[in-house]
C-alpha cells in the first residue's frame, strides 16, 4: 500500500484525477481492449469527476473505449430517483462525457423476480468477460468499509447483498433531506475479492471523519472489522488523503510515506535524464528502491526499514523500484 499525502481535498481529488488520465492515455485503450474502470458513488469522488470532465472537455482524454464497472447499488431504490446510483452516476459524470451507456454497468437494485442472487452473478461474469477491473477507484466510509463491505464482511467475499449499518444510513441520510428512514436498509455491492481482483486499486478519503479508518488501514493489521485494510494485501494499491485525514497516524508514519514520495520522485528525474524524456508512459510499477534515502529525506523519528517490513533488492539502472511496505508510480509523482 502507498500512502500519498496532499493537503486538502482540492488536492487530492486533482491528483487522482491526472492519475486516471494518465493511466487511460498510456493503455492506449481501443475497441478491442477497452480500458476497465470500477467507479464508486457519494461525495469523496465528486471533485475527481470534475476534474475528469475538464480533461475530456480539455481534449486530453477519450472515454470512448473505456469499460465501467460500479461499485454498488441500492436495493428498491427505483433506478430513476435521484439518490439511485443509476442517477448519481450519470447526473455527475457519465452525461457530460463520450462513454457509450452500452460501456456502462451499474449493478441492478430491481432486478427481474427480485432475484438478487442472479444478478451478483451476472454482475461478477460481466466483469471477468472484459478481462477484469484495470483500475479500481473507491472512497472509504468512517467506519473503513470500501464499497458496502461493512465491518464484519468477508476478505474473500464476492458480489452480493449487505446490510447497510446504522452508521452508513446516518451518514448516507445527508442525501436523502436528513430522513435516515428514507435510506435503504440493503445494497448491493462488488466484495472484498472483487475489489482485490482489480489490477490497480486507488483509494480516496478526505477529512477529519476519515482519519480513524485511515489509521487502523495504514497502521493496522488486516482485519475484516476495516476492510480497507485488506489493500495492504493488494500488489498495487493507492491511497489518497488530505492532511486531515492523517489526524490519527503517528508522525513517523507520514513522515515515512512523504519520504518514499521524495525518493520516488528524485528517481524519476534521474531515469528521465537517461531516457531523455520529459514525461514516460505511466505505470504503477513496484519499485526496487533504497529505502534508505528515503529515512534520510525525511524527519528525525521516521519509520526504520526494519520496522516497516521493507527489505529492498536495489536496481543499478533504477529502471523499477520496488518496496514491499509502499507501491509507488514510478513516473506519476505530481507535485
Amino acid at each position: 500500500m502507498r500512502l500519498v499525502i496532499r493537503p486538502d481535498p482540492e488536492a487530492a481529488s486533482r491528483y487522482i484525477a491526472e492519475y486516471i488520465v494518465d493511466r487511460i492515455n498510456a493503455f492506449a485503450p481501443s475497441a478491442d481492449r477497452p480500458f476497465v474502470l470500477g467507479l464508486p458513488t457519494g461525495s469523496s469522488p465528486l471533485l475527481i469527476y470534475r476534474f475528469l470532465i475538464a480533461a475530456y472537455n480539455a481534449g486530453r482524454i477519450s472515454f470512448r473505449h473505456v469499460v465501467t464497472f460500479n461499485m454498488d447499488e441500492y436495493i428498491a431504490l427505483p433506478r430513476d430517483h435521484p439518490e439511485s446510483y443509476h442517477s448519481f452516476m450519470f447526473s455527475n459524470f457519465f452525461q457530460h462525457i463520450d462513454i457509450p451507456a452500452s460501456q456502462v454497468h451499474i449493478l441492478d437494485g430491481n432486478p427481474p423476480d427480485g432475484d438478487y442472487a442472479a444478478e451478483c452473478a451476472r454482475y461478477e461474469a460481466a466483469i471477468r468477460g472484459v478481462g477484469g477491473i484495470e483500475l479500481f477507484l473507491g472512497g472509504v466510509g468512517s467506519d473503513g468499509h470500501i464499497a458496502f463491505n461493512e465491518p464484519g464482511s468477508s476478505l474473500a467475499s464476492r458480489t452480493r447483498i449487505k446490510s447497510l449499518a446504522p452508521e452508513t444510513r446516518r451518514a448516507n441520510a445527508r442525501f436523502f433531506c436528513g430522513d435516515i428512514n428514507a435510506v435503504p436498509r440493503m445494497a448491493l455491492t462488488v466484495g472484498v475479492a472483487t475489489v482485490l481482483d482489480a489490477r490497480e486499486v486507488v483509494i480516496v478519503a478526505t477529512g477529519a471523519s476519515k482519519a480513524s479508518a485511515i489509521q487502523q488501514a495504514v497502521e493496522g493489521s488486516v482485519s475484516h472489522m476495516c476492510t480497507l485494510s485488506c489493500l495492504q494485501m493488494h500488489p498495487c494499491s493507492l491511497v489518497v488523503v488530505d492532511e486531515e485525514a492523517t489526524l490519527e497516524c503517528k508522525v513517523k508514519t507520514v513522515n515515512y510515506f512523504r519520504g518514499v514520495e521524495q525518493t520516488a520522485q528524485q528517481a524519476s528525474e534521474m531515469q528521465e535524464k537517461q531516457d531523455g524524456l520529459v514525461h514516460t508512459p505511466p505505470r504503477l510499477h513496484a519499485l526496487n528502491t533504497n529505502i534508505a534515502a528515503a529515512t534520510a529525506a525525511a524527519e528525525d523519528g521516521e519509520l526504520t526499514p526494519d520496522s516497516m517490513s521493507s527489505r529492498i533488492s536495489p536496481s543499478p539502472k533504477l529502471k523499477m523500484l520496488s518496496v514491499r511496505s509502499a507501491t509507488i508510480p514510478f513516473a506519476l509523482m505530481r507535485t
